[in-house]
Order: structure tokens, then C-alpha cells, then sequence
């Protein structure tokens, strides 16, 4: 998909086409991510910060059952 650079104020941007939007799954306000990779820039719905987070609380959770029972008492 051809996207365009477009100006914005004083800034630029690229406007999405509805069916990319509705592929990734966003709308508006919603935020998007620019992930460099070895083959360029990707663009995703993806928030790897907040996937390595909720891996440390799955694993956390995993581990400590009982903190988490006692917690919810």
C-alpha cells in the first residue's frame, strides 16, 4: 500500500486509508507504534512495552499464587 506525506500545520503526516485502519485494527486516537527493524520501519498496533510488562506480571502471578490470594482477601 502507497501512502502519501501530507502537511499537517506545521508538521507532516501520513493519512491512513480506511481499510488499513480497519486492518490494524484502530481508529481515531487511537495510538500506532514505529518499530525500526533490520528491514525498515514497521508500523504497528503492537505496544512492545506494555507486552514486556504483562509477560512480568503473567510470570509474577505464576509464581506467587498465594501473595496474589492474600491480596485479594
Amino acid at each position: 500500500m502507497k501512502l502519501k506525506i501530507t502537511s499537517i500545520g506545521n508538521s507532516a503526516g501520513v493519512i491512513l486509508p480506511r481499510e488499513l485502519l480497519a486492518h490494524l485494527r484502530l481508529e481515531k486516537g487511537d495510538e500506532l507504534y514505529a518499530l525500526e527493524t533490520p528491514d525498515g520501519i514497521k508500523l504497528t498496533a503492537y505496544d512492545p512495552v506494555l507486552a514486556a510488562q504483562m509477560a512480568m506480571a503473567e510470570q509474577i502471578m505464576r509464581e506467587d499464587r498465594q501473595v496474589l490470594h492474600q491480596l485479594a482477601k
